[in-house]
């Protein structure tokens, strides 16, 4: 059993991110994992404004909802990234997100693994290239912390389409399960 940290960025209601993360959700409960999940959409969060008070207090000086947050993914032992692909990297939600836990990096954490869940209207696989090396470019600055598997659900665009693709459902509850 294991504590997971879900973060969803998609602002748009039933995004084909946030229906292929519930997927991996049910996987996870199979197991009784600790589950958490977090939507970006219902935070009021504010940009990173490079101060690195941070590194002395270990928590962000501005006021919104992230300094509840750090304690919460800095004890997950699996950290979950589900985003839209917005120009070819994660949308600008989950960039701002990553940009926040800049506190995380001057403690001690327990995570060890990432997955990453994407979605993109195109259907070519280098579409997430840069995506996949903004998450890689964020995990390197961490020890011990990898990016274990990513979900790519190519060729999706409108609300929900993603349920018409079985393949993927299954992939995304299956990854889940696998987490014990």
């Amino acid at each position: 059993m294991k504590k997971v940290t879900i973060i969803k960025s998609s602002f748009r209601n039933n995004s084909n991110s946030n229906l292929l993360a519930d997927k991996f959700i049910d996987g996870l409960k199979e197991n009784n994992n600790v589950i958490k999940v977090v939507e970006l959409k219902s935070l009021n969060l504010k940009f990173c404004n490079g101060c690195l008070a941070c590194s002395k207090l270990k928590k962000c000086v501005i006021n919104d909802d992230m300094n509840s947050l750090y304690d919460e993914i800095s004890n997950s032992d699996v950290l979950v990234f589900a985003s839209p692909i917005y120009y070819y990297d994660v949308s600008g939600q989950l960039k701002t997100f990553l940009d926040r836990l800049n506190p995380l990096f001057f403690r001690e954490n327990k995570f060890k693994e990432v997955y990453l869940i994407l979605t993109s209207a195109e259907e070519d696989n280098s579409t997430m290239d840069v995506a996949i090396s903004s998450v890689n470019g964020w995990i390197s600055c961490f020890e011990n912390l990898k990016l274990v598997d990513v979900i790519k659900g190519l060729g999706v665009n409108e609300e929900k389409e993603i349920l018409s693709h079985q393949d993927l459902l299954d992939e995304s509850y299956n990854l889940g399960k696998s987490i014990r």
